[in-house]
């Protein structure tokens, strides 16, 4: 895929969750829609391989998700500076510049990203079991700082714990992000996805966090049998 398709679509992406969120409430759920109606079959099995790999295997991987995850950010980062700072038109230079500069900077400081990885999974954990619950949204920032700070206290604690986590989560994320989009593409359940989605709140959360937990018990196991891995 063209590299300047991606940061024109990370902009427009930036921009599409900041209307999200002024307009349509804190969850931005129609953004997360929007993604997984664009996915075509392809994308999706590709989506679904690609996050059961990182689901089963990331602890593996997670030097390489580390860097794409830090890169990612930079690049969203950027290309957001860039639009405050001089406009529209310097934003696919901007998400370049933060693309390489945190991409970088995410190898000599592996511990601390993925502490910082781990406390942002604990925050995307709790802030969806808030969600699901049904509490009031607008305070949903107070559910996600328990989890920022139980998942960064984590990461202090055992640091392949927040490695398991941020992967796991992540995983869980491109895997449900690719079947829901393949049961989109089927017309006997597209209805009922579109009503999950956006009318049960528990759905989402539940969707997410049980491949999460199911992961990391996996990794558990695998990183207890593999003598050779270290951070």
């Amino acid at each position: 895929m063209n590299p300047l398709y991606i940061l024109a679509e990370t902009a427009q992406t930036t921009e599409t969750a900041q209307t999200a969120a002024q307009t349509e409430g804190i969850v931005p759920i129609d953004l997360f829609w929007e993604q997984i109606t664009s996915l075509s079959l392809p994308e999706a099995l590709t989506f679904i391989a690609f996050g059961a790999v990182c689901l089963m295997y990331g602890w593996r991987l997670f030097k390489t998700l580390v860097v794409i995850s830090f890169a990612l950010l930079g690049m969203a980062g950027g290309a957001l500076a860039a639009q405050k700072i001089s406009g529209s038109n310097h934003q696919i230079l901007g998400g370049i510049i933060g693309l390489v500069l945190i991409g970088a900077l995410a190898l000599p400081l592996m511990k601390w990203a993925v502490s910082i990885l781990g406390a942002l999974a604990g925050g995307v954990v709790t802030s969806g079991l808030w969600y699901a619950v049904e509490l009031p949204e607008k305070y949903i920032w107070a559910g996600s700082l328990i989890g920022i700070v139980a998942g960064g206290m984590i990461a202090f604690i055992a640091l392949k714990w927040a490695v398991m986590l941020f992967s796991c989560l992540g995983g869980s994320a491109i895997l449900i992000t690719g079947f829901l989009a393949l049961f989109y593409l089927w017309p006997d359940t597209q209805l009922n996805v579109q009503r999950l989605v956006f009318e049960e709140n528990w759905f989402l959360p539940v969707a997410l966090i049980v491949p999460t937990a199911f992961g990391f018990i996996l990794q558990h196991k695998f990183i207890k049998r593999s003598a050779e891995w270290r951070l």
